[in-house]
């Protein structure tokens, strides 16, 4: 049961419901709501996350190691052995692609379709130079962010040529991929990234920890702050250009963009580090942003936005007992 609850941990499942979510947010952004195809959409974009998950987390293995909170991880306690990591993203690749024949089986390979799988294949390849050499290079959480964009857009152009609301939620994308990298987990790594010669933006910045204390430059705060806020502006442009909406929905935008700022100004004025704390933040915010997509969307999609809600938060319940470990608990 141990190892079974190990493997679990590993890749991620738990969180899979949100994490995966990109690519079918790239099919919907231009017209395509079946199930099916949604569905193979789900499972590409789970294969990509599980491959990324992995592999950060067979690179990490000798920095984890000096970290007493994470000697629970599975590679680093040996509960999964580390060539099994890396056979587990063969394995992802594989599935992914094989994914992909079917979600474009019956279809023409035209110029779209090969810059679709020209997107995967770049978006595998630069998460991983991020999981292999971005703790050498500063600034590298660009690479990571843009990879998950990338994976977005695949579900895009797998089908029709990319539209204004794609663009707006690749931006979108890429602005909130670069915050949970560069700025939360900057800050939830800033106790241990150093003794191994890390170099990111947070260290960079001057972000450290002192006997307990964290402290955080105000230049990275703006830095922080001035992503969420952006991602705020990015949200309202599709409705700017012609987006049909209901007042009661950019109220309640405007209430999810509140919270995600107030939890915002949480994490980057923490006086002590506490990395249980940190995390709740981050999943606490993670839930929230999960949800921005699907509500931006509801004139489009209509009951499909109310799945796309609930369907994070409902995999989460559903499959974190399995690891083991109390619900809204994280331990990674």
């Amino acid at each position: 049961m141990n190892k079974f609850r190990a493997y679990i941990k590993l890749l991620r499942l738990p969180g899979l419901g949100g994490l995966a979510i990109p690519p079918v947010f790239g099919a919907i952004s231009v017209g395509i709501y079946d199930f099916y195809h949604l569905s193979l959409l789900f499972l590409i974009g789970a294969f990509a996350v599980i491959f990324g998950f992995v592999l950060n987390d067979y690179a990490d293995v000798e920095l984890d190691k000096l970290i007493k909170e994470l000697h629970g991880k599975p590679l680093v306690s040996g509960a999964v052995p580390r060539k099994n990591a890396i056979a587990i993203c063969m394995i992802t690749t594989l599935l992914a692609f094989l994914s992909v024949f079917y979600l474009w089986r019956g279809y023409e390979i035209n110029d779209l379709r090969f810059a679709a799988s020209f997107s995967l294949i770049i978006a595998g390849l630069l998460g991983t130079i991020y999981n292999l050499y971005g703790k050498k290079i500063a600034g590298s959480d660009f690479l990571v962010a843009l990879s998950m964009s990338l994976v977005f857009l695949f579900g895009a152009i797998s089908f029709k040529n990319p539209t204004l609301l794609t663009w707006i939620i690749f931006l979108l994308t890429f602005n909130q991929t670069l915050h949970m990298n560069a700025v939360e987990g900057g800050i939830k790594d800033a106790d241990h990234d150093f003794i191994m010669g890390v170099k990111n933006i947070a260290l960079a910045s001057g972000v450290k920890i002192e006997n307990g204390r964290v402290k955080i430059p105000w230049h990275f705060k703006i830095f922080g702050f001035f992503i969420r806020c952006l991602s705020g502006v990015i949200i309202f442009l599709p409705f700017i250009y012609g987006l049909n909406y209901e007042i009661w929905q950019i109220s309640l935008l405007f209430i999810l963009i509140a919270v995600v700022l107030y939890l915002e100004i949480k994490l980057l004025t923490i006086k002590f580090f506490d990395r249980k704390k940190i995390r709740k933040l981050i999943s606490s915010a993670a839930f929230l942003r999960y949800s921005i997509v699907p509500i931006m969307l509801i004139s489009k999609i209509g009951l499909l936005a109310f799945i796309l809600i609930a369907l994070p938060i409902l995999w989460y319940i559903a499959f974190v007992p399995l690891t083991g470990a109390k619900a809204f608990q994280p331990e990674m």
